[in-house]
């Protein structure tokens, strides 16, 4: 459960994507996120995605997909090319970095690349534990020396309200930094989880950060939810990624499902229901305690498997 933040001391320097960088990120920082379970609203891909898009980061390593993901839960597509040839595009798991980084030695002066890696593609559906090692031997050889988890999960929370975003460690020494405190969570993980204890025993720090997608908008992208993760990435990472039209995307997608909502009565009844619920907590974004609990309840309710839970989609 995330006590209160710090918040970095310096400004954004224009055209950097670091600023005012806790010493949690002050060397070369790996951001994970992966489509599927883990990516409500695909508010933790579409950061990644920034970042990727924002450093004009390339991929530097893949995963083998054919031992990681499954093609049932996440299958190829076809398309046509720029050249029109029509051609099957599978899904991937990817390593992007700056060039200039990928290639610096380990432990070597990195030029003036931003220190800035993402790992981001389809949710792995199996050897989770052999995925795992794969990712701690990549950090190893780019000597990653810290790790943020990107996750989104869809709870019972009103789209008229502020995002609300779950930061949590299990570093004690970066919970010490941001003035965090320790999950109590016991029950079942996913992938992230899986990662995070897996890098943690590697000896390199990590950071979760977690936001929550009103569950009855599950089927289309949530800017609101995305816009809030790169707002609490930039707070206690110090990546700044540009929010370009974000925020008139957030309000376009507010405003949309307030138009839905006042066509069915029953839709606008639930979300007052929401609206009062979340507005009896004390500070105008739930607490920490209010969204950790609602966390673990999602993963209880999931076993931690996402399309068990009747409110998403089937799997294709």
């Amino acid at each position: 459960m995330p006590g209160e933040d710090a918040v970095p001391d310096e400004t954004t320097t224009e055209g950097s994507a670091v600023s005012g960088t806790p010493s949690f990120a002050t060397g070369r920082l790996l951001v994970v996120a992966f489509e599927g379970w883990n990516d409500a609203g695909e508010a933790a891909s579409g950061v990644a995605r920034s970042i990727v898009d924002t450093l004009a980061l390339e991929p530097v390593a893949e995963l083998d997909g054919e031992r990681y993901i499954d093609y049932q839960f996440n299958r190829p597509q076809v398309g046509y090319d720029d050249d029109g040839v029509r051609a099957l595009v599978w899904p991937r798991i990817q390593l992007h970095a700056s060039p200039e980084v990928a290639s610096t030695p380990a432990g070597g002066p990195a030029g003036d690349a931003p220190d800035v890696f993402v790992l981001l593609g389809a949710e792995p559906s199996r050897s989770w534990r052999g995925f795992a090692a794969e990712v701690v031997d990549l950090i190893d050889v780019h000597d990653v020396s810290a790790v943020v988890f990107l996750g989104a999960m869809l709870a019972d929370v009103p789209h008229t309200r502020p995002i609300s975003v779950f930061v949590s460690s299990d570093n004690e020494e970066v919970r010490g930094e941001l003035s965090l405190e320790r999950s109590t969570y016991e029950g079942p993980v996913g992938i992230l989880s899986v990662l995070g204890d897996a890098v943690e025993s590697a000896g390199v720090p990590t950071l979760s950060i977690w936001a929550q997608v009103p569950h009855y908008v599950h089927a289309s992208p949530s800017p609101k939810a995305t816009l809030a993760l790169i707002e609490k990435l930039d707070e206690v990472a110090g990546v700044s990624i540009p929010r370009g039209d974000l925020e008139a995307e957030s309000a376009a997608w507010e405003q949309g499902i307030d138009a839905l909502a006042s066509d069915d009565d029953d839709m606008a009844g639930y979300i007052e229901q929401l609206e009062q619920a979340r507005d009896t907590v004390d500070s105008p974004e739930a607490s920490g305690e209010a969204i950790a609990e609602e966390f673990e309840r999602y993963l209880r309710r999931n076993d931690g498997k996402g399309p068990d839970d009747p409110r998403l989609p089937p799997a294709p």
